[in-house]
């Protein structure tokens, strides 16, 4: 047990040039701030399926010693050409081999998803964050244009650029919905993992988170664009901006909750009616 300790300690130091700049990316980024909760998430869900890892019966396997090496050598690449989302990634599959190697590939079944979900711990890269916000900030402004122009407000829309009689509306990278939409998923693959079994549910959670981020983005800025109509661009920005984001954001994560309760209670009742 004492080698075990320290065999993953020396694991966790391997990775002290990668943990300050990840970090950095959660605290003061605002796109990457759900990242941090992505660890105490699986190490939860790891300590609630200990009995299941007790169950499973411990074997080395000398696959983990491979995917270990793999894991240390890209990493070892990916630090020395500075290439941060490898180095991150590379801790997640690192971990894995590990686990593989000292406990067996029984219990990496168990513990697959609590490993594997660490993943949305890694910032998106900026580069194709870059590529996917734009479309989506004139997606977002093209529907909210349409449904303000539907309410009788008199509005102009230039690309990202909504012009109203007294002020305008920039919709900028940040109103995107790229953030929302990454922390949904995340959200969607343990709600979809705590439901009960049923794959076709569990896909449908999933992939409709997406399209609520899409459309809590929508009203967030279709909201912002007629209070600015109303009481011009400072309602736009600044504290009223940021708390609009906060609630938008619980609306979504509302419907979302909704959903899984409505399609986990599904499952439940064709189980019954199953077992019947």
């Amino acid at each position: 047990m004492a080698k075990t300790v320290i065999v993953f300690l020396l694991w966790a130091a391997a990775f002290m040039p990668v943990y300050p700049e990840l970090w950095d990316a959660w605290m003061n980024n605002s796109n990457n701030s759900h990242g941090i909760l992505v660890p105490a998430v699986s190490a939860f869900l790891a300590w609630t399926s200990r009995d299941r890892i007790l169950n499973a019966g411990m074997k080395s396997s000398n696959w983990g010693w491979i995917i270990l090496a793999a894991s240390l050598f890209f990493y070892l690449l990916a630090l020395a050409g500075h290439v941060a989302v490898v180095q991150r990634a590379m801790i997640v599959s690192s971990l894995c081999g590990l686990v593989i190697f000292n406990f067996g590939v029984s219990v990496f079944k168990v513990l697959a998803f609590p490993l594997l979900y660490l993943v949305f711990m890694i910032p998106v890269p900026d580069s194709i964050y870059g590529l996917a916000a734009f479309p989506l900030q004139l997606f977002a402004t093209d529907v909210s244009h349409a449904v303000i122009q539907a309410l009788g407000i008199p509005v102009l829309q230039e690309g990202n650029m909504l012009y109203f009689a007294q002020t305008q509306l920039e919709v900028a990278e940040a109103c995107s919905g790229l953030r929302s939409m990454t922390a949904f998923v995340m959200l969607g693959v343990l709600f979809a993992y705590l439901m009960n079994k049923g794959w076709l549910r569990q896909i449908v959670l999933v992939a409709s988170a997406i399209p609520l981020a899409l459309f809590a983005n929508i009203v967030r800025v279709t909201g912002t664009g007629i209070l600015a109509h109303f009481y011009g661009e400072a309602v736009a920005r600044g504290f009223l901006h940021d708390f609009s984001g906060i609630v938008v954001f619980a609306f979504g994560l509302a419907l979302l909750s909704g959903e899984y309760v409505l399609l986990n209670r599904m499952g439940s009742k064709k189980h019954k009616s199953g077992t019947a």
